[in-house]
């Protein structure tokens, strides 16, 4: 979507407070840390995850 295509409210709401920004300043030097219930995938692992939902196919008419 084209960010002119926006309403002036819409802008507003893309817009993250100070405090928001902090935040995630913050979270981005915390390294990721794995566990039972977020195990690292692996390439092999991950060619192995299915869609949930069905990928939809266009027709296109002539």
């Amino acid at each position: 979507m084209d960010n002119n295509e926006l309403s002036e409210e819409q802008k507003k709401e893309l817009v993250f407070t100070p405090e928001e920004r902090k935040q995630l300043d913050e979270a981005r030097k915390k390294p990721i840390v794995y566990d039972e219930d977020c195990p690292a995938v692996t390439p092999e692992k991950a060619l192995r995850f299915r869609r949930v939902n069905p990928e939809k196919r266009i027709i296109r008419r002539a």
